[in-house]
């Protein structure tokens, strides 16, 4: 795809409409993880440098269309003028004055405050424009809801992505839109129906596909492996087989775990057994892939050259499952550093994952933004992103 980037706007002496991502976790009125902050700061510098003025719009929580004093913004200004490095102006009712006059970076209140920024109302859009000069999109977390402040206004102004939304989609058409391969995938996570959609499209875009986590264990009930108590779906178990038919209709290879961790309750370190996956026993579960599966994911990421990660290998969150998860994430990262892998993850449990791993600064890109990540990799179209296509 094509778009524009802040490099091919006139900024100068302009008012720019920046839709950004700063929903933020506060606690007792402070927030506790600016990194959402932190990844809009050079945007906002470029801005400034080119002589623009940013006026920020952002939205905060649900407040359903109405005004939750809660759900202000005006709580998240110190985080924002700290990562800054100057002060914020931060307005509630906006007009075309009151930002022109304004001396550096400008907030906006919460656009979902009004129940026309959901319902991507043409009057809010309308006004919004009114506002400024020209619109950038910054916030590839909120790209796939069609909102006034992500699809609307981005209509009515000259448009252009700012650097987060640049590296995002520059990451993510190396990953899955013209990428070098071989190209795997690597899919976790609890549930299959949580990822049908990904799945079937990724076995017609990968060489490929890696599954772990508790929706491995479906694919393997739906082949006669009896996984006992371990999580699976087995009402999906004829869409598991019909995924695989697709992998192989598609010359895809999916590759499931060989041997497993196993565990009579969920909890940490409980006493463990390694066995092949057709030989779970009697009233266990399956909480991780076993060191045989690693070292088969190594040896498939070896020739490979490019990756794209959404999930864990296993339940990460308590040891010793988060074994396969912290082996392959390493792997991949060395990999990566030696300049033989691309790599690229996304989805809430897999920042989470390499960050455990110690890996997250190690991968070539890293999504933060859940929704939009997994619904870009099912290959839908995001709104917010097709609006600034050129």
């Amino acid at each position: 795809m094509t778009f524009k980037t802040l490099d091919d706007m006139d900024l100068a002496g302009k008012i720019v409409l920046t839709r950004v991502d700063i929903n933020v976790p506060v606690e007792d009125g402070r927030v506790t993880d600016t990194t959402r902050i932190d990844r809009i700061v050079p945007t906002i510098r470029d801005i400034l440098a080119a002589g623009g003025t940013p006026v920020m719009l952002a939205h905060f929580g649900r407040p359903k269309g109405k005004v939750v004093p809660e759900m202000s913004l005006r709580q998240v200004v110190p985080a924002l003028e700290a990562a800054l490095g100057q002060s914020v102006t931060f307005v509630e009712r906006p007009d075309r004055d009151t930002l022109a006059a304004a001396k550096g970076p400008v907030l906006i209140e919460n656009t979902r405050f009004s129940p026309m920024e959901e319902a991507n109302d043409p009057q809010m859009a309308q006004f919004l424009a009114s506002l400024g000069d020209v619109y950038c999109n910054d916030a590839f977390s909120a790209a796939h809801r069609a909102h006034a402040s992500t699809e609307g206004v981005a209509r009515l102004l000259p448009a252009c992505a700012g650097r987060s939304m640049q590296a995002e989609l520059t990451a993510l058409e190396t990953a899955l839109g013209t990428p070098k391969p071989p190209v795997a995938a690597l899919v976790g996570g609890a549930k299959v129906s949580t990822k049908l959609d990904l799945l079937g499209n990724l076995v017609t875009r990968v060489q490929h596909l890696i599954i772990g986590g508790g929706m491995a264990n479906t694919f393997l009930a739906a082949q006669g492996i009896d996984v006992q108590k371990s999580l699976c779906e087995h009402d999906l178990l004829d869409t598991a087989r019909d995924i695989i038919a697709k992998a192989e209709a598609a010359g895809c290879s999916i590759l499931l775990p060989r041997d497993v961790v196993c565990a009579a309750e969920f909890r940490a370190d409980p006493p463990t057994t390694v066995v092949k996956a057709e030989e779970v026993p009697a009233g266990q579960m399956i909480l991780d892939a076993g060191p045989d599966s690693v070292a088969h994911i190594k040896t498939l990421l070896d020739g490979c050259a490019t990756l794209v990660w959404n999930g864990p290998l296993g339940a990460f969150e308590m040891t010793p499952f988060d074994a396969a998860t912290v082996a392959a994430a390493r792997h991949a990262a060395d990999l990566t550093r030696a300049g033989k892998l691309i790599s690229v993850a996304g989805g809430g449990d897999t920042v989470a994952a390499l960050n455990h791993a110690g890996v997250a600064e190690d991968f070539t890109y890293i999504s933060t933004a859940g929704g939009a990540f997994l619904e870009w990799m099912e290959g839908k179209t995001l709104p917010g992103v097709a609006a600034l296509e050129a």
